[in-house]
Parts: C-alpha cells; structure tokens; sequence
C-alpha cells in the first residue's frame, strides 16, 4: 500500500522522531530481545579455533606370510601353476635383491628329485640350480652312476629345485623364518613331482625338509619326510672348498644308486 504522506512532510516527520532521541525505526515483525540464542556465537569461534582431535588410526589385520603360502601354494594344481604363485609372492624381503626367480631345471617325471641350497651368484644370473663350478662338479658326481637332468629315462633322470626360488644374503645364510615362510611351495613342489626319492644338498636344504642342522652330521643317514625317503648329502659347492669330503659323497652317491637298484 503506497503512503498517504509526500516526500517532505514524510522527511519532516522522521527528523522530528531523530530529534526526540528515536534510533531506529519499527520492524515490519516484532523483535523478541529476550529469546537465548540456539548457539553461542563467541562459544562457536572458540571451538573453531581449537586444533582437530586427529583420528584414530585405522588398524589393518595382521598378515601371516606363512599362512599366505600355504594358500597360494595350496592353489597350484601344476608346476606351471606354482611358479606363477611364487613369482607374485610378496612376502619375501630375498625377493627384493635377486635378478631371477630359480625355479627347477631336469626332469619332472625323475624317480628321484634333488633340493639345494639357496641360489648362488651364478644361478641367480641364469635362473637355474645347480650352475657355474659348482654346477659342473654336480653333473660329474651323478653322472658316474649314470644319472643326469638332462637323461631323457625317468629311472635315470634328476629334477633339481632349490629350498628357495631367490638368491640368499650375503654368505648365503637363509634365516629360519624365511625357510618356514617358503616351506609350503616346496612341499607342494614335492607333492607335484611325486618323486620315489629325495636328496637334501646343503644345511639350507636339510633344515627346511627335515628340521635338523649339520649336513656334516646328517649326510648319508636316510631319513623319512613328506612321506618320501629323504638322504641327505653335502653340497658340491662345499666340496670345492673342502675336497676331503668328496670320498664322503661318493659313498652317498652309491647308496642313493643302490635304493633306486633295489626299489622297483
């Protein structure tokens, strides 16, 4: 509704209402000036000032490497199978300094399968076991009793894997808890080869398979694990070192020819 009143007497009323002390004009809606207000706005700024309570932090299960390949190598239905879950196993700190997974070399249909030792230098390098000096002395040593990785017989072949698929530390000392944590892939390993017999070569390799320590005490003593018999002989690159032993496992050697003579 527009006002009854012109521009000047409206201007003449409000300075009379100024001059009578009036500081401001009425609302178009009452004003409560007792009401509390909901928050309080100097409370409100304080608390803002505050620093943030950091949240808790976010607890995340605990892993069990162990139980992890149990399960990847549980898994593998085949060889091919296993050495991809060992490939994309990430719980192994070994992994991290090799060049290259060493996963088996020889024959997988061999009555009789050899595990050695952690990788050395040189079977890092080219990813198979048993390689370099060390290598060579190994295929002589078989070789006399007629047998070999590359033997197309099984009765005569070899399948050679190592306790574990990457190069050990400097010394080539393999820590119990990383022998335990790899120890599922290579039972499975066992189990898919189904070998008549299996040879340790090496403390790394007696530990993981038996649980003893000393090759020097264990060598030449058969032993039952995985259901398999298990004979235990030194490692060749330890017989370089010390070519006495040598007479040692030649007659290891002739006790494994003699088993698989008499064993059908």
């Amino acid at each position: 509704m527009e006002s009854a009143l012109d521009y000047h007497t409206a201007r003449a009323l409000l300075e009379w209402h100024v001059e009578l002390g009036a500081t401001e004009a009425i609302l178009d809606a009452p004003l409560d000036r007792y009401e509390v207000p909901k928050e309080d706005p100097k409370k409100k700024a304080a608390a803002a000032a505050l620093p943030e309570t950091p949240a808790a932090p976010v607890r995340r299960p605990k892993i069990d490497p162990v139980a992890e390949a149990e399960k990847a190598a549980k898994a593998a239905g085949d060889l091919a199978a296993l050495e991809q879950a060992i490939a994309q196993f990430e719980h192994c700190n070994l992994k991290r300094g090799a060049r290259n997974l060493v996963f088996a070399d020889g024959n997988p249909a061999a009555r009789v399968m050899i595990i050695g030792d952690a990788p050395d230098r040189d079977e890092d390098r080219e990813g198979k076991p048993f390689v370099g000096r060390a290598g060579t002395l190994f295929d002589k040593m078989f070789a006399a009793i007629d047998m070999g990785r590359d033997v197309p017989m099984s009765k005569d072949a070899l399948y050679i894997a190592p306790v574990l698929p990457w190069r050990a530390q400097r010394g080539g000392e393999v820590p119990a808890p990383v022998l335990k944590m790899m120890r599922p892939f290579l039972e499975r390993h066992i189990q898919l080869v189904a070998p008549d017999f299996i040879v340790v070569m090496g403390n790394a390799a007696l530990e993981c398979v038996t649980g003893q320590r000393g090759i020097n005490r264990a060598r030449g003593q058969w032993q039952t694990e995985f259901d398999k018999p298990v004979l235990p002989m030194t490692n060749p690159a330890d017989l370089l070192r010390r070519p006495a032993l040598k007479r040692e496992a030649w007659a290891d050697l002739l006790s494994l020819k003699a088993k698989l003579d008499t064993t059908p």
